[in-house]
């Protein structure tokens, strides 16, 4: 694979699996009620637990590998079954209907910090799928600096975007209403599932010669 093309897989599907997009809903009813700096502070702080989750994970994530004794081929198959489990449930779940009651809306908006850490932080936007895929990229890039680069600009990216959209989450909603969410989620779990499979097929060839 060239370096444009991995650059390419690995930005597609950070995206794919973060899924800003799918995650807007719970964003808009979680911050419902908040003023527009309360909103701001939850989203800026929310990315960037996300984004240091993420990154730590690429990272570290080799030093992993060596501490438990796993192989990359193993978490391979592993996080590729992971993978394709969240991809099916973008492929058949709706986008949730989510909904505060006045004390519960209070009450976030109290908890305001704690929000921006879970569920939004951690695990709506750095899920386990999003750790893995960063372990996976990272295993397979080796010591080459253009591939091992290509995680943390990806990471960057999808933070960026997922910042952009949350930061006009009303507008979006209003422009592409609940059937286009529901539309760009499938999508999005079609690619994160070619991704799941194709994570498995090269783990398993990775360990068929050692059976």
């Amino acid at each position: 694979m060239s370096d444009i093309a991995f650059y390419a897989a690995v930005i597609v599907s950070m995206f794919a699996i973060v899924d800003p997009l799918g995650t807007l809903p719970f964003f808009v009813a979680l911050t419902e009620g908040f003023s527009q700096a309360d909103r701001d502070i939850v989203l800026r702080r929310a990315v960037f637990v996300a984004g240091g989750i993420l990154v730590g994970f690429a990272l570290f994530g080799r030093f992993l590998f060596a501490a438990f004794g796993l192989t990359l081929a193993a978490f391979e198959i592993a996080g590729g079954i992971l993978l394709f489990m969240v991809a099916y449930d973008m492929l058949q779940g709706e986008v949730a209907r989510v909904k505060l009651s006045a004390q519960d809306r209070e009450e976030a908006i109290a908890r305001r910090d704690e929000l921006s850490v879970m569920p939004l932080g951690i695990p709506l936007l750095a899920g386990p799928g999003a750790i893995s895929l960063v372990m996976v990229y990272e295993g397979n890039a080796g010591s080459d600096p253009y591939l091992i680069l290509a995680t943390f600009v990806a990471i960057g990216i999808t933070v960026a975007a997922t910042y952009v959209i949350f930061r006009y989450a009303q507008r979006i909603l209003r422009a592409i209403g609940r059937v286009g969410l529901m539309a760009m989620a499938r999508v999005f779990g079609l690619l994160l599932a070619a991704v799941g499979v194709q994570f498995v097929v090269n783990g398993v060839l990775a360990l068929a010669p050692h059976f």
